[in-house]
């Protein structure tokens, strides 16, 4: 790629971003929050599930 071929690119990547319309701070915060909630929210319910099967697992293999 020479020098020519890189300024038009990083032209035309500017030129798209600016007709992009962008999340407002508020708007933005709040997503993440979601994120983050249903991220934790997840977790928990994998590590209750691995929690169940390990103790249901256990008990059979120590055949009770």
């Amino acid at each position: 790629m020479n020098a020519h071929a890189a300024i038009q690119f990083f032209k035309e990547a500017y030129y798209e971003l600016r007709k992009s319309s962008w999340l407002s701070r508020k708007d933005a915060v709040a997503s993440t929050w979601v994120v983050v909630f249903l991220v934790a929210a997840l977790s928990l319910y994998v590590a209750g599930i691995d929690f169940v099967l390990s103790v249901l697992l256990g008990s059979v293999l120590r055949g009770r």
